[in-house]
């Protein structure tokens, strides 16, 4: 909501130096397609931060299974290695007991397996889900989001310089080995990006986050 409320704040600055440049004819039309833009934005905003939190939670889900699967193989190797070991020295029932304890843990493995492949599924189903929402935000905000070089995204945004409404202002966004949000490069630089990382990692606010890099494009697009 606070986010929304200096977005309206904003927007009512911008419109007092709109209309010192352009007339009435232009002003009533652009004032038309930025309700419109308005009320899509604020909707897609919502499901967005809905739909990347269960992303989050379902990605945070599959590495504890990874854990599980790699603690387990641990397991296994390390019987296995004793059941070498003791084969030549060890009473039948003992390694009978190392055997069934292997089996065990390799029918558990296969099970977290079968799991992580459903979870896998589910979040690649939700990941189509958001790039057909990315669509909506793309005609909206003149945002174009390409998956570049070590599965980094870059996200262009266009229309914010009225005199070259085409001109690109970008950066390029990665989850580093703790699992945070980390912008790798940013065209032209901000000042703020650092501000921005830090309250993306306490928030976890990733529309708010998009929306305050493109308000700091625009103010620098004025200078």
């Amino acid at each position: 909501e606070d986010e929304i409320t200096l977005f309206e704040r904003d927007m009512k600055e911008f419109w007092i130096d709109f209309k010192s440049v352009y007339g009435t004819e232009q002003i009533n039309q652009t004032l038309s397609l930025r309700d419109s833009c308005k009320g899509s934005i604020e909707v897609l905003s919502a499901k967005w931060s809905k739909k990347l939190k269960e992303g989050d939670l379902m990605i945070d889900k599959i590495q504890e299974y990874n854990n599980e699967i790699l603690q387990q193989s641990k397991c296994i190797s390390e019987k296995e290695e004793q059941l070498t070991e003791t084969k030549l020295n060890q009473e039948e029932e003992q390694q009978k007991n190392l055997t069934d304890s292997i089996q065990e843990l390799k029918e558990e493995l296969a099970k977290q397996m079968q799991i992580m492949s459903s979870k896998d599924k589910a979040v690649k189903e939700k990941m189509e889900r958001l790039g057909k929402s990315k669509v909506l935000f793309e005609e909206c905000l003149g945002l174009e989001i390409r998956r570049i070089h070590n599965e980094q995204l870059q996200f262009i945004f266009r229309h914010i310089d009225h005199k070259d409404p085409d001109k690109p202002y970008t950066f390029t966004l990665s989850i580093n080995e703790q699992g945070d949000y980390e912008v790798t490069s940013c065209t032209p630089p901000l000042d703020c990006i650092a501000e921005f990382q830090l309250k993306v990692r306490e928030t976890n606010n990733f529309p708010a986050f998009v929306a305050n890099i493109r308000k700091a494009f625009t103010a620098l697009s004025y200078k």
